[in-house]
């Protein structure tokens, strides 16, 4: 069932190791599928080791509708994430590092990148510390994300949104690349950041 959608969602996941977002079974992918269903990645399984076999389709309570591998430990607070958030139709969520050392130094990734603007509508806030596999942690999502598509979980990762894969991964890949362009430049001196009115513009 849905061979189509795993098959994106395996694709998704390729990418965000390609991209260096996440290493070995690390992060997850999950995706609303009709009847209040979805699709998440198998927890602790390699992405390159996977098929779209693997991906498991979940009830909004997180089993397992099909009889297929376990779900990412981190499905109860991703299913948190959708279940409050109506208009989201994928999430991912990441270990990326630099934006996780972002996490480390401020309360916010500032607005200060053309890439960031268009990416997550805007600065990405940081939330505060919360263990993983945790509903926590889609509490925390939910409460910090705002208007953005992507927010920092301090000591841990990034989860990024979006009405689609495509959007929840360009959020995340375009977050990790200005952060490092932020850190870069911290470590020299003052960020310049960019004013209300031109970030609206």
């Amino acid at each position: 069932m849905y061979e189509l959608e795993k098959e994106k969602v395996l694709a998704c996941a390729r990418t965000m190791d390609r991209y260096g977002l996440v290493s070995l079974s690390g992060g997850n992918v999950c995706i609303r599928m009709p009847n209040n269903t979805f699709l998440v990645t198998p927890s602790a399984m390699r992405y390159d080791e996977m098929t779209p076999d693997d991906v498991v389709l979940v009830d909004e309570n997180g089993k397992p509708v099909e009889d297929s591998r376990r779900p990412s430990s981190d499905t109860t607070a991703l299913l948190y994430i959708f279940k409050h958030m109506p208009h989201i139709h994928a999430a991912i969520h990441t270990h990326q590092p630099y934006a996780t050392a972002v996490g480390f130094v401020t309360d916010v990734m500032p607005a200060c990148l053309t890439t960031i603007i268009d990416a997550n509508n805007g600065p990405v806030r940081v939330a505060p510390f919360n263990i993983s596999a945790n509903e926590g942690m889609g509490i925390l999502a939910v409460q910090y994300l705002g208007d953005s598509l992507a927010v920092i979980l301090k000591h841990h990762g990034v989860i990024a949104v979006g009405k689609s894969l495509a959007e929840a991964l360009e959020s995340a890949v375009y977050l990790e690349d200005a952060s490092k362009t932020f850190l870069a430049a911290r470590a020299i001196g003052p960020v310049p950041l960019l004013t209300e009115e031109q970030i609206a513009a």
